[in-house]
């Protein structure tokens, strides 16, 4: 008697039938995983839309510099640090003592990742500038970025050590301003889009200007930015997914009844800044329209070079159609945000 008829004889599935079984197992699994694809691509799309719909006629150039923008470097930098942040992002902490000398709140860096497994990383990837720390007598200036790694190049990044050196290009575009007056500011941030205001935190702390934080995120766990803000003295209201307390109307309710006026603490921001997507940058303006205040709002686009020369990164300007609009890298990435008068 064969193996396979023992088997059947003594009750036990026959090695053919739990083949079958687990191929049904796999082609199970198989379109589960291609549901939730598919699932994830409409949502991407979705979410893409709705950032297009919010940006729509609400962003727009800002007035000329009051200060000129530093002039950017190439600067071969060494990692100091690079470590995991909670489950999705790494802290990165290069040497720069120039580009942390000159760097504005809200600039950016274009850093060129090297090959990785046999990988050629050809454009190099835009990231915010978290933290300027300018040189002491013993201890170069750092630059300090955060990032998620979501793609081939961010996945080569991930993998340059501590030790290792780093070819990065800044600081480049236009930052945050704060008007000469400003006594208090509201600074919203979601994500990695929080390391795009915390130079707005830095350089309120050094004016003296008043500072309110919101930091969002899908859960408390992923909120990045605390520990800057206790060291900066920022005040910080926190909305998650998990709880309910990032969507939108909820926010908006919950800022409007934090700053009724109650206290001189409590009372509405002289300006806002915002960095994140397009529907909390259209939050941020509806804010400003409700108190009276300016609004300032930090877009993000991919990026080829970041000095303006390939003219690859449209804003949301709208402009006469036939003269060539502004651009996020240079023009930007901080712009007035208004809601648009019909």
């Amino acid at each position: 008697m064969s193996a396979d008829a023992s088997l059947a004889s003594e009750g036990a599935p026959s090695p053919g039938l739990l083949r079958q079984a687990q191929h049904g197992v796999d082609e199970l699994d198989r379109r589960e995983a291609y549901r939730q694809s598919r699932e994830a691509a409409a949502r991407a799309r979705a979410f893409a839309e709705a950032d297009a719909e919010a940006l729509d006629g609400l962003v727009s150039v800002r007035p000329r510099q009051t200060v000129p923008r530093p002039q950017p470097v190439w600067d071969d930098a060494e990692v100091l640090v690079h470590e995991p942040v909670g489950e999705r992002y790494r802290r990165l902490v290069v040497a720069s003592s120039t580009i942390a000398h000159t760097a504005l709140a809200g600039q950016f860096l274009m850093i060129t990742v090297p090959p990785h497994a046999g990988d050629t990383i050809l454009l190099p990837r835009p990231m915010a500038i978290h933290r300027r720390r300018p040189a002491t007598a013993d201890r170069p200036g750092t630059v300090e970025m955060i990032y998620g790694v979501v793609g081939r190049g961010t996945r080569a990044l991930a993998a340059v050590p501590v030790g290792g050196t780093l070819q990065i290009t800044g600081p480049l575009g236009r930052g945050f301003e704060f008007d000469s007056g400003t006594r208090s500011a509201l600074l919203i941030g979601r994500g990695v889009g929080i390391c795009g205001v915390m130079g707005a935190a830095e350089d309120a702390r050094t004016t003296g200007i008043r500072t309110t934080m919101v930091l969002s995120g899908r859960s408390a766990e992923q909120l990045l930015g605390r520990a800057d803000c206790a060291e900066l003295g920022v005040r910080i209201i926190e909305a998650t997914d998990d709880d309910g307390s990032s969507d939108l109307l909820t926010l908006q309710n919950s800022l409007r009844a934090h700053f009724d006026g109650a206290t001189p603490e409590r009372t509405a921001p002289d300006v806002i800044m915002v960095c994140g997507a397009g529907v909390l940058a259209r939050l941020a303006a509806e804010l400003g329209a409700h108190w009276g205040v300016p609004v300032q709002a930090s877009l993000e686009a991919h990026m080829a070079c970041g000095l303006g020369y390939c003219h690859g990164c449209a804003a949301p300007v709208r402009i006469d159609p036939s003269v060539e609009g502004p651009l996020v890298c240079a023009d930007g990435p901080v712009f007035d945000a208004r809601i648009p008068v019909v």
